[in-house]
């Protein structure tokens, strides 16, 4: 099956598994990364979008 997938990227916010629910919630696919992972990683999954999650 294919879906479009937005990236949420955490830099350490509390609120970064709120905003996953919230987007699925939504029935928007999207998946979780710490902002550590490497570029290629997350690239491969061809996001059509960024959620950048704010730090502590």
């Amino acid at each position: 099956m294919q879906h479009d997938t937005i990236i949420i990227l955490d830099y350490g916010s509390q609120y970064a598994q709120l905003i996953a629910r919230r987007v699925r919630e939504a029935n928007v696919y999207c998946e979780l990364f710490s902002w550590r992972t490497p570029a290629d990683v997350v690239l491969a999954h061809q996001p059509k979008g960024f959620i950048l999650s704010g730090g502590p």
